[in-house]
């Protein structure tokens, strides 16, 4: 195992809080913590259906844990990013704002992390109108 997989063990553990011997005996099931403890020295390697629990378990991708990915949040595939915008931009009162929202194309690739940079940018946007008008009105 490579100490990638050793040390994400370990820090996805120690982020929750957890003991080894928490992670061994309660959420894996074992009767002892030497062989989950092993996998976090990098002495050993956990199997496939080990590393799928462990993904389980930490609410994260077997990629991550095997350091083929530095995204340690699965997708969500659920999400919507197109109703995810339509929501946000009623209620927002941004439904005219004179771009072309609909190049669905381009926006169904955002990730959620980038939809929410839309999101901040809009309400700067608005914000900024609204002082301008504001401005104007003294």
């Amino acid at each position: 195992m490579e100490n990638t997989t050793a040390k994400r063990l370990e820090q996805l553990r120690e982020n929750r809080g957890w003991t080894k011997s928490y992670v061994a005996k309660d959420k894996l099931g074992f009767k002892g913590v030497s062989t989950y403890a092993n996998w976090e020295y990098g002495t050993r390697s956990p199997d496939h259906d080990s590393i799928l629990k462990l993904a389980d378990i930490y609410d994260t991708t077997t990629d991550y844990i095997l350091g083929r990915s530095n995204n340690p949040t699965p997708p969500d595939e659920d999400y919507d990013p197109m109703e995810d915008l339509k929501q946000f931009f009623i209620d927002n009162d941004l439904q005219d704002a004179g771009f072309n929202f609909y190049d669905i194309n381009e926006w169904k690739k955002m990730s959620r992390e980038q939809i929410q940079e839309v999101k901040n940018h809009w309400l700067w946007v608005k914000e900024k109108a609204r002082r301008m008008e504001e401005e104007d009105e003294e």
